[in-house]
């Protein structure tokens, strides 16, 4: 099998770190790097979920805040003493 090089540049701390992982768990960071990319060609996808930063202000969450707003201030909510929800969870 012909063997070709990966680099990459990444925060010198990051690498320290994934360095002193990889020792810990048994590992070269080669031989770590060597399975990501394995498992990624082998699964057709990343081990991992990958979110776009600040994915909780998507349209449809910001939709569905809008609607808790409206809500609130049209008055259809309940409001409860911190008494009064103590009692209910203590049934």
């Amino acid at each position: 099998m012909a063997q070709a090089t990966v680099s990459a540049r990444i925060d010198k701390e990051d690498k320290e770190r994934f360095d002193r992982f990889c020792n810990n768990v048994g590992l070269s960071t080669s031989s770590a790097i060597y399975m990501f990319i394995k498992n990624v060609v082998n699964e057709h996808r990343l081990p991992f979920e990958v979110r776009e930063p600040g994915a909780f202000y998507s349209a449809k969450n910001m939709e569905y805040l809008k609607g808790g707003i409206d809500e609130l201030n049209s008055g259809k909510v309940v409001v409860k003493t911190m008494e009064e929800l103590e009692a209910m969870e203590n049934g």
